[in-house]
């Protein structure tokens, strides 16, 4: 629904019909690339299995993939009781980057797009402080099997909506995590369905 309103908006500004088209070409597919994206869920539960007792994570990601970075951390944080962070991979020299070792999994939004060879980058730096890097990348991205110690692929697709499919494998993640931590999912401590404020 945002995404049209932002179709809308955007041809009132001057945005193209045959760009508008397109994005919602796009747009129409985006269902079956989010039923392929859930079929990582098994090499994702394995990834569970190897981190449930991590004590904390750092979730990395850059442009329309750093909120998706908060989004994975928060859903951690919520529903399995681990420390997460989720940081622009632009700043994690300003304090995450003295908190990784060996120790630490870093989950690394990573599909190919504008950004991916300064995530690389990022990455690298990571590998470099023996962090243990979780890469979110694109389908046929084979780039990051030496940098990466997991990788999880999703579909590749426009970069609007590769939010839409790379926060799958985070959220099943957590969800995973949480399962074998022996969490209530469906009811997590101290959190309530709404908010109110006074």
């Amino acid at each position: 629904a945002l995404l049209l309103l932002g179709l809308y908006l955007g041809r009132q500004r001057g945005l193209s019909a045959e760009d508008g088209r397109r994005l919602v070409s796009q747009l129409v597919q985006l269902p079956e690339l989010v039923e392929r994206a859930l079929a990582v869920e098994p090499q994702v539960r394995a990834l569970a299995e190897r981190y449930a007792d991590a004590p904390n994570a750092l979730y990395l990601g850059r442009g329309v993939n750093f909120p998706v970075a908060l989004e994975g951390a928060l859903k951690l944080k919520e529903i399995s009781y681990i420390h997460a962070e989720g940081y622009p991979a632009a700043e994690m020299k300003h304090g995450p980057i003295a908190l990784i070792d060996e120790n630490m999994p870093v989950v690394c939004l990573a599909p190919k797009d504008a950004v991916y060879p300064k995530v690389v980058s990022n990455m690298q730096e990571v590998k470099a402080r023996g962090g243990r890097i979780i890469a979110i990348t694109s389908e046929g991205n084979g780039d990051l099997r030496h940098l990466a110690d997991y990788q999880v692929a999703v579909p590749a697709s426009p970069p609007l909506l590769a939010p839409v499919l790379t926060v799958i494998p985070l959220q099943l993640l957590a969800y995973h995590i949480a399962v074998l931590r022996g969490c209530d999912v469906d009811r997590p401590r101290n959190l309530a369905k709404s908010v109110t404020v006074e």
